[in-house]
């Protein structure tokens, strides 16, 4: 009977299965693999809360770490499949959007850390170092991840001046997935490209058709591109000045800011209508503390988010304090403990890039070579 099953009827079942449990029924018979391949937005098991991906910032080893809130288990995932040594940029569905460490010009690339598919994208029209780099994701708003296209945004970085030497470069380029080019879509404030060159961290937030990035030139703020004018703007933040921390991420479909300071806590901020912040969260002080330690201090924390989930960490080992949707409308705060050890052998701590993302087995989501 399961052999048979309609293909509609077994994805809804598999949508239900985390990515570990996705694989091992892939290989039970050919019709399963064949619907788990076919229908990865199901397989994807969408209704669940996303994976913590824990990459190695400095590139050591060829090892990076998931963490599976479903059963609260760190797995590690082998990267020899990787053809050189990359830095984490963004996640894209199910998807990593890569950029190589071997080259000061930017290069970007894409993978599935679970089938290891590589997949490199064209060179920029202009060489570029260390611009800002942003993601659209879903435009079409498709139910199958197979179909969602996504667009790279490049702003600013440094480029080869017509007179020799270096220069900021006020241009903005745009790769899509459907057409697997570049281009050029037009000038930028030299300002804006200078900021988002030497102050931006590069990670980015996409909403009612503006791309964000925080930047944090002397106090914390905020760039804002609006995509179909192609016109720059500034945001302040709340606390700019004060802040010890900051990061922009995604939550409930808007920008969100979250930020602390050792004497005041970490709060979480919300953009709305004007341009204006609104307090949404406070981060619960014990748990805050836990994360911290000794040190008390909130310089070298980090923060991802989605609408499904948002993680405060601070390196492999150190644990993480998660603020996730327990139920439609319902959110709670826990403790997750850091990965210390994978399969009874002892991890060695590290400095990490956090990631959350939504694991399929697609094999598909590359537009085709």
């Amino acid at each position: 009977m399961w052999s048979n099953l309609p293909f509609d009827l077994l994805a809804n079942i598999f949508s239900f299965l985390p990515a570990d449990s996705l694989a091992l029924a892939s290989s039970v018979c050919k019709h399963w693999h064949t619907c788990v391949t076919a229908y990865p937005a199901t397989a994807a098991g969408a209704r669940n809360p996303p994976w913590f991906v824990a990459l190695p910032v400095r590139n050591r080893g060829h090892t990076c770490y998931t963490h599976n809130p479903i059963i609260d288990t760190w797995h590690g995932l082998f990267l020899g499949f990787l053809p050189h040594a990359i830095r984490p940029v963004a996640s894209i569905g199910g998807l990593v959007l890569l950029r190589s460490t071997t080259s000061t010009t930017l290069q970007l690339a894409i993978c599935n850390l679970f089938t290891k598919r590589y997949w490199s994208l064209p060179m920029l029209n202009i060489a570029r170092t260390n611009p800002a780099v942003g993601v659209v994701f879903g435009l079409d708003e498709s139910p199958d991840v197979r179909f969602s296209s996504f667009r790279v945004y490049v702003a600013g970085g440094m480029s080869e001046a017509p007179s020799g030497g270096a220069a900021y470069e006020p241009t903005l380029e745009m790769y899509d997935s459907w057409q697997d080019r570049w281009d050029i879509m037009g000038r930028m404030p030299v300002e804006f490209a200078v900021r988002l060159t030497v102050w931006s961290p590069n990670e980015s937030v996409y909403s009612g058709g503006v791309l964000y990035w925080m930047t944090s030139a002397r106090a914390y703020s905020v760039m804002g591109l609006d995509i179909e004018s192609n016109s720059w703007r500034e945001l302040s933040v709340p606390m700019a000045e004060r802040l010890e921390f900051a990061a922009l991420v995604r939550w409930n479909g808007r920008p969100t800011l979250v930020g602390g300071t050792c004497n005041e806590g970490a709060c979480i901020w919300e953009l709305g209508e004007g341009d204006t912040w609104g307090l949404v969260e406070k981060i619960p002080i014990e748990l805050g503390m836990r994360l911290l330690g000794v040190k008390g201090s909130w310089e070298s924390t980090k923060c991802v988010g989605s609408d499904g989930a948002l993680c405060l960490y601070r390196d492999l080992g150190s644990g993480m304090v998660v603020w996730r949707e327990v139920e439609k409308g319902r959110w709670e705060w826990l403790w997750v403990e850091g990965c210390c050890s994978v399969g009874g052998k002892q991890v060695q701590n590290i400095p990490i890039k956090g990631l959350l993302l939504h694991p399929n087995l697609a094999t598909s989501g590359f537009p085709d070579k």
